[in-house]
């Protein structure tokens, strides 16, 4: 296998072989701790300008299938790997991880100590990196990964949104029938929901539809007249990757919708939300990501294991008097969901939709259709 080096920006240097495509990546290296879940994973618009390392030693096992991806392409800018695996065994897989990730031309590296990055990440903080196979001068490298710009200040969603509306009909997955169609949802009123495409993941859509929401998905850029002139009975702040002040677009709009329709916000969304509330949002050290987070409803008194992915969190000081602290992270006392004071809004910070992760707290999307129920 070709040689691949990861540097990064604080002069670290991990050598290893190359797991995908030849070439160069640049991005902020971050930590996944889900033991399965890589196409997902990959697949997911929020780590758009994030390079990934999966903390469990062993990937690829299960190979690669087509109804496991949660958007067109992968948007990882890079993977890192301890070992993976060229022979996956699994009746749904279609196709060798290290070989999607080539046709995608997705930069990897497979052979380091991911364990010894993880813990420079969780003393240091994510930062920026590079992956090369191309060039295999360190201090090149180093260079390169602190002349890149990382994700702070930057609007990554202009480069994940869909370019265009439409509709969305697809409901969750099932052993017996696969994916179920509109036709073969559960009967009753079908609620019309404008998700907001800020890097939406599918399997939120498909819990929407599944929940009663006939969805129409819209650019980020869509403005507030826009997504009232469609009279939906409800709208969504979809997920997304990098820094919510960096969309400022969408918190003007946001702003707008507040009190007009029921509102429910996930991950981006839900920090696009606190913004538009009047709050504020800041980085955290090195993010949460993985499909084992404890979270506590403070509602109910319940401790739901949620999946994540962010790197940035809301200031609920920054609130006061507006909306009301709902959930929490157990790990480190971190926001993970608000609800406003008087109207019928809420958001999450982790995802519920899961795609990897436990199914604890699907039943969010059935609140948010009830929420619609009693607005109207």
């Amino acid at each position: 296998m070709r040689k691949a080096i990861l540097a990064l920006a604080d002069g670290t240097i991990f050598e290893g072989q190359s797991f995908g495509a030849d070439g160069e990546t640049t991005g902020e290296v971050v930590f996944n701790t889900s033991m399965t879940g890589y196409q997902e994973v990959l697949t997911d618009p929020s780590y758009n300008g994030q390079i990934v390392t999966m903390t469990y030693s062993h990937q690829g096992n299960y190979g690669i299938n087509e109804e496991d991806i949660e958007s067109a392409r992968p948007w990882a800018e890079g993977f890192i790997v301890k070992e993976p695996c060229l022979y996956p065994s699994n009746w749904r897989s279609t196709e060798v991880l290290i070989a999607y990730l080539n046709w995608h031309g997705v930069v990897g590296i497979s052979g380091i100590d991911t364990r010894a990055l993880t813990r420079i990440i969780r003393s240091k903080g994510a930062m920026r990196s590079v992956i090369s196979t191309v060039d295999h001068d360190p201090a090149s490298l180093v260079a390169k990964a602190r002349a890149s710009h990382g994700i702070v200040g930057v609007d990554l969603v202009q480069e994940v949104t869909t370019p265009r509306p439409y509709a969305w009909t697809e409901g969750l997955w099932t052993l017996e029938s696969g994916y179920r169609t509109r036709s073969k949802l559960t009967e009753g009123r079908r609620y019309k929901v404008v998700a907001m495409d800020y890097g939406i993941k599918k399997n939120i859509l498909r819990n929407l539809a599944s929940a009663g929401a006939q969805v129409r998905v819209v650019p980020a850029h869509t403005t507030a007249d826009e997504v009232l002139a469609m009279e939906p009975d409800g709208i969504f702040l979809s997920n997304g990757p990098g820094d919510p002040d960096a969309v400022p677009y969408a918190k003007e709009n946001v702003a707008k919708l507040i009190g007009k329709k029921p509102i429910f916000g996930i991950c981006l969304g839900h920090q696009i939300l606190a913004l538009a509330l009047g709050g504020r949002t800041f980085k955290l050290k090195f993010g949460h990501r993985g499909a084992n987070q404890p979270v506590k409803d403070l509602t109910t008194g319940k401790v739901e294991i949620t999946s994540q992915n962010h790197g940035f969190a809301v200031d609920m000081d920054s609130l006061k008097g507006k909306a009301e602290l709902t959930h929490i992270n157990l790990n480190d006392r971190t926001v993970e969901g608000l609800a406003h004071k008087d109207l019928p809004i809420f958001s999450v910070q982790y995802h519920p939709e899961a795609s990897p992760g436990p199914h604890d707290s699907q039943y969010l999307f059935k609140r948010f259709t009830e929420m619609m129920g009693k607005a109207g």
